[in-house]
């Protein structure tokens, strides 16, 4: 008879525990989760060269409505500039003449 009294105070031990225990667990496990799916999208994708810091990255990004924009990162300063079709004047020095080969490159001659 002793056992089973000493068997039913270890029962009433267990119910002690928290119930919540098990989702903060679970919360755990899908943060780990997200963070390594995000790493292995990156990798996948070739994009490691976003979380350098000290990479320079050249992306082009075209919208829904089609204006262009060009977006350079050179370390931390990010410069977005956008691309039009409008004609510009104004005066200025001529620096060279660009030509181009049969191949499609494109050679600078400076002057």
């Amino acid at each position: 008879m002793r056992y089973l009294r000493r068997h039913r105070r270890f029962e009433a031990d267990e119910a002690l525990e928290d119930p919540i225990a098990g989702v903060a667990n679970l919360f755990d496990a899908s943060i780990v989760f997200i963070v390594s799916m995000m790493l292995a999208l990156f990798m996948a994708y070739n994009m490691m060269d976003l979380l350098d810091p000290s990479a320079e990255i050249t992306m082009t990004k075209k919208g829904a409505d089609g204006q262009m924009e060009i977006i350079t990162r050179k370390g931390k300063e990010i410069k977005v500039t956008k691309v039009t079709d409008q004609k510009l004047s104004g005066e200025g020095e001529r620096l060279g003449t660009a030509y181009q080969l049969p191949d499609g490159r494109v050679v600078y001659v400076p002057q």
